[in-house]
Parts: structure tokens; C-alpha cells; sequence
């Protein structure tokens, strides 16, 4: 279902919007829609749970460890947290 909406732009913002609108043969609300449902799938993809969120870019400065050495990490970090 399609509904209307009120947007508060910056005047020179509007008219890029009408030249670019123009540009690409597309209406001011067909580009603001793509634009909505692009941030809305990259959210989606995103949206790690919360385990995978603390362990993303551990290695990114650094070489992925061996199984041995993942393993003595997390006994470390076991027992430290005990």
C-alpha cells in the first residue's frame, strides 16, 4: 500500500533532487524508496548475532591462528574469566 510522506530538505538538496529526478527519468519518491529499501537490505545483512558481531575483524591485523593456539586462547580466556 503506497502512502504519502513529508520530508524537511535542505533547499539546494531539493533541487539536486529535481535535476537528478530529472536526469534519470525517475520520480523524486521512486528514488527515495530504492535508496530506503538499499539501506534496509544492507541492514539486514548486516545484523550479526551477538557472538559473531564481538569476533568480527579479530584477525584483521593479524594471521588467523592454528587450531592449537585457538584452542589455548580460549582455555586462557576461560580461566581468566573464572
Amino acid at each position: 500500500m503506497q502512502k504519502k510522506l513529508t520530508l524537511s530538505i535542505d533547499e539546494d538538496l531539493i533541487k539536486f533532487a529535481h535535476h537528478f529526478s530529472k536526469e534519470t527519468n525517475q520520480s523524486i519518491s521512486k528514488i527515495v524508496e530504492e535508496y530506503l529499501l538499499q539501506l534496509k537490505k544492507d541492514n539486514k545483512e548486516s545484523n550479526f548475532n551477538s557472538r559473531i558481531e564481538k569476533l568480527y575483524g579479530i584477525f584483521e591485523n593479524r594471521p588467523i591462528p592454528d587450531k592449537k593456539e585457538l584452542r589455548k586462547m580460549f582455555h586462557d580466556q576461560s580461566n581468566y574469566r573464572s
